[in-house]
């Protein structure tokens, strides 16, 4: 059955009903990941934290002293952690792989040792 009246096309029937559907293993909603990642004595604990390719990420960076800095230059992330507060990155995992992270700030050589990987499994 094919209907057009102003401006509007709507067809019904099986056929339509196939070509609408998600291709499949495309059908799942993202899944949202919820991680905190504490930086102390120029480490972060944990330093690896894992997901599913298209997870939507909820990362919470806290500082348990000083100031720190948390990078991801694959997913373009870079925020500072101010000395005993926290920092709240979100994103979308949307690509596999091994991504490091560490602390990009300069005011103490300390920081060069912070590093941590973020894994992404593929889908």
């Amino acid at each position: 059955m094919l209907l057009v009246g102003t401006g509007i096309c709507l067809g019904a029937g099986p056929s339509v009903r196939r070509v609408l559907a998600a291709p499949a293993g495309q059908d799942q909603a993202p899944t949202r990941r919820e991680f905190t990642v504490t930086a102390r004595d120029y480490s972060f604990s944990p330093n690896r934290v894992e997901a599913t390719q298209d997870d939507l990420i909820k990362l919470t960076v806290q500082s348990a002293d000083n100031a720190y800095g948390f990078t991801i230059d694959e997913y373009r992330v870079s925020k500072r952690v101010p000395a005993g507060g926290a920092t709240t990155i979100e994103f979308r995992a949307d690509r596999a792989g091994t991504f490091a992270f560490y602390s990009g700030l300069k005011s103490d050589s300390r920081h060069e040792q912070m590093r941590g990987q973020l894994v992404v499994r593929p889908r």
